[in-house]
């Protein structure tokens, strides 16, 4: 019986561990607004985000900075799974509608649901566009232009820096 409560406790400190190590690398801190499940709308301060947020997510998301083209994790990535966003893990895009594109970033067709994303007008560097952002927690992700594929015609253009992602388990 020791035994078994020994691993259990092992086990547990494991995965409390990796969850830590993953959330460090975006988390200057524990982030208490992350949640994949949570779908109550987040209104946090930038300073908040500041103090939770890592430098460059931190320029991104909240800033609305963008990510180097044909530099971010996902923009040559093709495994199957689930998009979250990566400041409150507010699920975004599924990977079977994400599609190869010469634009630099990680493009999809779709978002999981209609309001997983929010959209804003944008006329940054003389330009107008559409700025797309979590639906949860008002993040930007990037934009949305009208050149993708079918069934929607659409491409939302993301920011890898502003993505998680969970690949499918095997059954």
């Amino acid at each position: 019986m020791n035994t078994i409560l020994k691993t259990i406790a092992i086990s547990l400190s494991l995965m409390i561990s990796i969850q830590a190590c993953a959330q460090s690398e975006k988390f200057k801190i524990q982030n208490p607004y992350y949640s994949r499940t949570a779908t109550n709308l987040l209104n946090v301060s930038n300073t908040e985000w500041k103090k939770i947020l890592n430098t460059e997510l931190y320029q991104v998301a909240r800033e609305g900075a963008t990510e180097t083209a044909f530099t971010g994790k996902y923009y040559e990535f093709d495994e199957k799974g689930t998009y979250y966003c990566a400041v409150c893990g507010n699920p975004l895009f599924l990977s079977t509608s994400k599609f190869a594109t010469t634009c630099g970033w990680p493009s999809f067709y779709q978002p999981i649901h209609k309001n997983s994303v929010k959209y804003r007008k944008d006329t940054s560097y003389n330009m107008v566009r559409t700025e797309v952002l979590c639906g949860r927690c008002g993040s930007h992700l990037g934009h949305i232009f009208d050149d993708g594929p079918e069934p929607t015609g659409k491409r939302f253009c993301m920011n890898s820096v502003c993505l998680d992602f969970t690949p499918l388990k095997n059954k």
